[in-house]
């Protein structure tokens, strides 16, 4: 049970660095809804990524209050998918008139962020059972 999450928590590392990477394609995606520079919103969701990422790594030892901090960032990561849903439905939006490769891609996209919903309720789940 000790692994429960780590391999969500390096994923989300993995990713959150690459927003860091490659900033650009990521800015393009940011829904234009939201109000000012979309390379904020790329660093600040890589920052979240990197933090979540980093506590699902944590010893289920470490608590805030009564709760291990790892089940607190496997609900953290649960928002942060569910945050980021309308940038995959932007990308399919204008992805459409790509490709046929590269628009199946872009809605490929959308139904696979369920199961990323799935695997953090998972590791939600699996976590309560050892807190």
């Amino acid at each position: 049970m000790n692994s429960v999450g780590r391999v969500m928590g390096i994923f989300l590392i993995a990713a959150g660095i690459g927003h860091f990477i490659f900033p650009k394609p990521l800015d393009s995606i940011v829904p234009t809804f939201l109000p000012g520079d979309p390379r904020f919103y790329t660093y600040a969701s890589g920052i979240a990524e990197i933090l979540i990422g980093l506590s699902l790594l944590a010893p289920l030892t470490i608590k805030v209050g009564s709760t291990p901090l790892r089940l607190i960032a496997a609900w953290a990561a649960l928002a942060l998918f569910i945050a980021v849903y309308p940038a995959n439905i932007k990308m399919a939006i204008d992805w459409s008139s790509r490709p046929l490769a590269e628009a199946w891609m872009a809605y490929a996209r959308l139904p696979l962020q369920f199961g990323l919903f799935y695997w953090a309720w998972s590791i939600i789940k699996a976590l309560k059972k050892v807190s």
